[in-house]
């Protein structure tokens, strides 16, 4: 029975820690895209022209908040629930079927 719970606590953290790792990647990828992006939009400007335009702003923007809905689908199911959350409900349902 130990064996078997730190199976599924294993198993659980692997997938924890394989959503923390896909959120940092699509972080990082964010980071330099835009970065990249602005950059170059910074050496290809013309005289007079403006640099802090929306064309340069939407992808941040827009690309901004799937990564915002990205983090919050990684970070928040354990600052609502607690880290303990899914073991406790796991037992009280294991208990009620009895």
């Amino acid at each position: 029975m130990e064996n078997n719970q730190q199976n599924i606590r294993y198993r659980e953290a692997v997938k924890r820690v394989k959503k923390l790792k896909g959120f940092y990647i699509h972080l990082m990828v964010f980071c330099f895209v835009n970065i990249f992006i602005i950059i170059a939009k910074a050496l290809s400007l013309d005289a007079g022209e403006k640099f802090w335009e929306w064309d340069l702003l939407k992808l941040p923007f827009f690309w901004g908040i799937g990564l915002l809905a990205h983090g919050l689908s990684v970070f928040l199911p354990s600052m609502i629930l607690g880290s303990n959350w899914e073991e406790k409900k796991i037992k009280e349902l294991m208990e009620k079927n009895k």
